[in-house]
């Protein structure tokens, strides 16, 4: 439900800039979705820029080997300047452009101190545009911001670091999907830091920021997770170093959140197929459905390590690996 594609690598083993060529970025936004779709993932949700279209495109529209890809495309950043009407022609270049989703950051980055930069009446402007144009909504919240995005009527609501149990029981009374992330994406942060320091924001500060502060991204899990009613989906935020390791949220659920492992594997099938939009299509096995299929070695109702362990993907009917093989990747 939550995925950057377009965050890789470049030649020189760094965070890719927009220094590179356009056939290196989507080379890397390529090899991003191959990795995803062989670790067992066969739709995603990718937040999101540009670059993702041609490959989103060229996956749904000539074959391409990948997952199925909703792109945003460029986020809205916050700002609580704009106007009303400023705040829905921003919706509408994104459904012009051809975003499946709208994305929304209503707080600044963790590493920046995670401060709001909508207010609610601006997320309610922007909830409510992007529904008008048929999309849905995805905003980026920590601390109170969750409850108000929650409020303003926004689909989906993601990492609420830093939310009160308070806050995260309105947004789930409101019936909002909820997307914390416990298991890979500050681990991969932490794990190549070395390879993303100095470019934008990532810093030392910012690093360390986010390593002092993942208890507080298992606390809110935790709480949602067990809210009755709630509806979790499964999210990784996986950036470069991260795509095809995307399964090591599972495990984060089940250790760091207490979350049941029948219930995490829910969450990122049936419950994220109806997040999307696209429950009558995927995420259940049934006749009518899209042919969409993961073996494990391993039962992970036992073992959660088993979901590392992906022997053979199915999309659409099209098998692209088996126990001892792969399709060649892009």
């Amino acid at each position: 439900m939550h995925v950057h594609l377009a965050s890789h690598f470049d030649t020189q083993g760094r965070i890719a800039t927009k220094t590179e060529s356009a056939a290196e970025a989507t080379l890397g936004i390529a090899q991003a979705a191959w990795d995803t779709l062989m670790g067992g993932f066969t739709t995603v949700q990718s937040v999101g820029d540009p670059s993702e279209k041609p490959v989103r495109d060229a996956v749904r529209d000539h074959g391409f080997p990948g997952p199925r890809i909703l792109t945003s495309l460029a986020p809205i950043e916050g700002d609580a300047s704009l106007a009303p009407d400023e705040l829905r022609a921003l919706v509408h270049a994104r459904k012009d452009a051809g975003a499946d989703l709208i994305k929304i950051f209503a707080s600044g980055s963790q590493r920046e101190g995670a401060k709001p930069t909508f207010t609610e009446a601006q997320l309610q402007i922007l909830c409510d545009e992007a529904r008008k144009v048929g999309l849905r909504s995805m905003v980026h919240a920590y601390r109170s911001q969750v409850a108000a995005a929650a409020r303003a009527g926004c689909n989906e609501i993601e990492h609420m670091t830093y939310a009160s149990d308070e806050e995260i029981a309105i947004a789930a009374a409101t019936g909002a999907y909820l997307s914390p992330q416990v298991g890979l994406v500050v681990q991969n942060y932490l794990k190549n830091k070395d390879r993303y320091l100095g470019v934008g924001n990532y810093t030392e500060a910012g690093m360390a920021t986010m390593d002092r502060d993942l208890p507080q991204d298992f606390k809110v899990c935790t709480v949602a997770v067990h809210l009755p009613g709630s509806k979790v989906v499964f999210s990784t935020d996986a950036t470069a170093g991260a795509h095809g390791r995307n399964a090591e949220e599972f495990i984060g659920r089940v250790e760091h959140c207490g979350q049941l492992p029948m219930a995490a594997l829910v969450s990122a099938n049936s419950i994220a197929a109806a997040a999307l939009g696209m429950g009558d299509r995927i995420g259940t096995l049934a006749p009518g459905f899209e042919a969409d299929l993961i073996a494990l070695d391993g039962d992970p109702l036992k073992d959660m390590a088993a979901v590392r362990r992906v022997v053979f993907v199915m999309r659409g009917g099209v098998v692209y690996k088996w126990p001892g093989a792969a399709v060649p990747g892009p």
